[in-house]
């Protein structure tokens, strides 16, 4: 089978990329190293790697018009800084267009694309969040844009699969509290958690999940998720735990901040409904994966969609 995969060397593109090599799919992928890293994918003859942005529409259109894949998955997403409106549109809305045109134009069967749980705002009405949810992305320019992009594709008329995802962590994670916690606690820092909860999920879980997607399995929206939701503080104690910490710092607990909300879970029971029940990672053993990623890699910095209070 022949796959498009847009960000590959990116947290969730890359592992997706490693499964379909493993199982003898060509793949082509393009990735502007805004947050990815060449080191993800190892050289493979079945494999072409484009250093290039989404936003160049003629490149799109050529890498995807020679190849003719069957399916495009599309999880290049700009997310690094929630202030900057340029590169959040830039890649996620006119490179997330090109992607669904370039999709239309060469009759590609199958589209997933991965959307953020933010989608329903800050104050969902909802919890756990149904499907039926109104979408209303106020308070994040990486909401706004990744949720302009889903209605492009829905308008599009290419069948499709979209996940709306949990917090997704594990190897190669370099946005929220995972590196920020690894980060803080290597340089002797002091930590800080919220009262909050979220659900966290594995990403290669994920993975195997978009794996039934891209052959066939489902349409339309669904909600990546355990349905489960931990405290941030038991996320912290497993990164100290996994970190095996000198004297297990605590992390000092602050109140919520005017974007932040105190949970975001999500209802998975369409997904499996239709892609059948899911053996979700425990959290410590992913933890554990992503913090011997750090120790190998390192971070990139400490990302995030919303404001950062503090960040000391």
């Amino acid at each position: 089978m022949k796959v498009f995969v847009s960000g590959g060397l990116g947290q969730i593109g890359s592992h997706i990329i490693e499964m379909l090599l493993a199982r003898g799919d060509q793949v082509v992928t393009i990735d502007n190293l805004a947050t990815g890293r060449r080191e993800h994918l190892a050289e493979h003859p079945a494999l072409t790697i484009a250093i290039e942005s989404i936003a160049n529409k003629a490149l799109v259109d050529q890498l995807v018009g020679d190849f003719r894949p069957e399916a495009i998955v599309h999880t290049a997403a700009s997310y690094k800084d929630p202030d900057d409106w340029y590169n959040d549109t830039l890649t996620n809305c006119v490179g997330g267009a090109n992607m669904v045109d370039a999709a239309k134009k060469f009759g590609v069967s199958r589209f997933i694309y991965f959307q953020t749980a933010l989608c329903y705002g800050l104050r969902p009405l909802q919890q756990p969040i149904r499907l039926d949810h109104p979408r209303n992305p106020v308070g994040s320019s990486y909401a706004i844009s990744k949720t302009t992009n889903e209605y492009y594709l829905e308008l599009s008329g290419v069948d499709y699969v979209t996940f709306r995802l949990a917090n997704v962590v594990g190897p190669r994670n370099v946005a929220g509290p995972l590196p920020i916690f690894y980060q803080r606690l290597k340089d002797g820092k002091q930590c800080f958690v919220t009262r909050a909860r979220r659900d966290f999920v594995f990403v290669k879980d994920l993975a195997r999940v978009v794996l039934k997607a891209i052959d066939g399995t489902g349409h339309g929206a669904y909600h990546f998720s355990s349905g489960k939701d931990v405290a941030i503080q038991e996320l912290y104690d497993a990164v100290v735990t996994a970190l095996d910490v000198p004297g297990r710092p605590q992390a000092e607990v602050k109140e919520l901040g005017p974007d932040d909300v105190f949970s975001i879970l999500l209802d998975p029971g369409r997904t499996f409904e239709d892609f059948g029940e899911i053996s979700f990672t425990p959290l410590q053993e992913t933890v554990g994966a992503a913090m011997d990623y750090y120790r190998r890699h390192g971070t990139l910095g400490e990302y995030t969609h919303l404001r950062l209070q503090e960040k000391g």
